[in-house]
């Protein structure tokens, strides 16, 4: 038996002596004739397969749709161009709470604790591989190639509407969550700058980009944050020309002011606070700005050809009949192409399967007066403790209260609990109690008539002789 084989049987002991997963307890019902889902989770990355996980662990029939192909849920092996990741390699991730779910376990069943000890981080792909063996080893139900397009109430459940390779189909589910990444509750943020820009002279640094035909090229990179240096590098390795990257700050961030409080007490606690203590949280971070990876600047600055430009940012850029010409207050620039790392923004209306509900979604700006404006917290959902949508305008969507946002956006109201490694497991298995308390409320009736109707005996009747007899 391999390493990997030893593994798989421990982790099933060990859910076997927690009675894990625990049996479904809900009735079995239907809607419009189709099988009426106990929850639907959109997208089966790391956020959404721990939240699976957790749920299927408390006897909820969860199942998972991924716009991707299977193998390729997540950034991983698409928009993310680090070497490794940029998270500590023994961080227990989506375990749940399980050794032998860790991806320190995974990895020395199959190369051995001195591999292990030697491994500086976790390696991009490898992680992808990790992530595939998750969902392998815990038969997840995932449906691949799924794009949701549309969510509305019917009755007291949701209907999905999502394409698929077969064409449009339709699914009906008591409980939706949004495991939707980074830009789950909107998409890559490109300034207004470079929007005219042809599409053959810039990208977005989370578009797919041909780094094999900058070769030879000229190539401009927009920021200095971790996207910006994975960028730039790709393009130098790929044999471009130069890389200039403009950074609008005249100092480099060098703190991760976020690592300052990140632990149990702030993934418990943070839900907690008063809404003024998690903007001030929030807003602070984002005002000093999180640092590059040393290696990920190291990976750029290894090149003779690579040039920081800080105290740079651009004041105009136009396309000519040959290339960009980009200009900052300290010059001008002759391009071939230019990557945005620009990061992402909260536009709900920008999504197609939350267009016809984003005006009734309530966001920060609509429930918390902020002492400064900060258009990435403004624009953020405000969310229950259950990570519900609430609504705008009381009493006109309840059903919004059906979907949980269990993404990016979802920080500034519950914390780095909804899609960062270090605080997934906690995210996701408090998620799964707040689904699995709703669940048994809206049906209570029939938990009762099941409770009415048990009829297993625990006396035969032949334990005992009545004295009186």
């Amino acid at each position: 038996m391999s390493g990997l084989e030893q593994l798989q049987a421990r982790l099933h002991q060990d859910l076997v002596w927690l009675e894990l997963p625990a049996k479904p307890w809900l009735p079995r019902q239907q809607s419009n004739g189709q099988p009426l889902l106990d929850v639907a989770v959109i997208g089966a990355g790391m956020a959404g397969m721990a939240s699976c996980a957790a749920l299927r662990m408390l006897g909820v029939d969860a199942h998972l749709f991924d716009r991707a192909a299977a193998g390729r849920e997540g950034p991983w092996l698409s928009y993310a161009r680090m070497q490794t990741l940029r998270s500590p390699k023994q961080l227990t991730g989506p375990a749940l709470g399980l050794p032998a779910l860790t991806f320190r376990a995974w990895y020395e069943a199959q190369f051995g604790l001195a591999a292990w000890q030697a491994l500086e981080k976790i390696p991009r792909a490898q992680w992808m591989e990790y992530l595939v063996w998750y969902r392998q080893v815990l038969q997840l139900p995932v449906h691949n190639e799924h794009h949701l397009t549309a969510i509305a109430p019917e009755g007291d459940h949701l209907r999905l509407s999502l394409q698929t390779p077969g064409g449009p189909t339709t699914v009906y589910t008591r409980r939706l969550v949004l495991a939707t990444g980074r830009d789950g509750l909107g998409g890559p943020y490109l300034p207004s700058l470079f929007r005219a820009l042809p599409a053959h002279r810039c990208a977005h640094s989370a578009d797919p980009i041909d780094f094999a035909a900058l070769a030879g090229c000229r190539v401009g990179v927009i920021g200095g944050g971790a996207s910006a240096m994975d960028n730039a590098a790709e393009a130098l390795e790929a044999g471009a020309a130069s890389v200039d990257l403009f950074i609008r700050r005249a100092q480099m961030p060098t703190i991760n002011k976020g690592k300052g409080v990140s632990g149990p007490g702030n993934f418990i606690g943070y839900a907690g606070l008063p809404d003024i203590d998690k903007w001030q949280f929030s807003h602070y971070v984002n005002q000093q700005q999180v640092p590059p990876p040393r290696g990920s600047t190291l990976r750029v600055s290894c090149h003779a050809n690579a040039r920081f430009h800080l105290g740079s940012p651009v004041l105009a850029c136009e396309a000519g009949a040959t290339g960009l010409r980009l200009s900052t207050p300290r010059g001008h620039h002759e391009l071939d192409f230019l990557i945005c790392a620009t990061g992402f923004h909260v536009d709900l209306a920008q999504r197609p399967e939350l267009r016809d509900i984003a005006d009734n979604i309530r966001l920060w700006r609509d429930a918390f007066q902020a002492p400064q404006a900060d258009v990435e917290l403004d624009g953020s959902p405000y969310l229950g403790s259950d990570f519900a949508f609430q609504e705008k305008h009381p009493g006109d969507q309840p059903w919004l209260g059906l979907i949980h946002c269990f993404n990016y956006p979802g920080v500034l109201s519950l914390g780095k609990i909804t899609g960062d490694i270090p605080g997934i497991s906690e995210g996701a298995q408090r998620l799964a109690r707040a689904l699995t308390a709703h669940l048994f409320v809206a049906h209570r009736q029939a938990m009762f008539e099941q409770l009415r109707d048990y009829a297993e005996p625990e006396l035969l009747g032949d334990e005992w002789t009545d004295a009186a007899h």
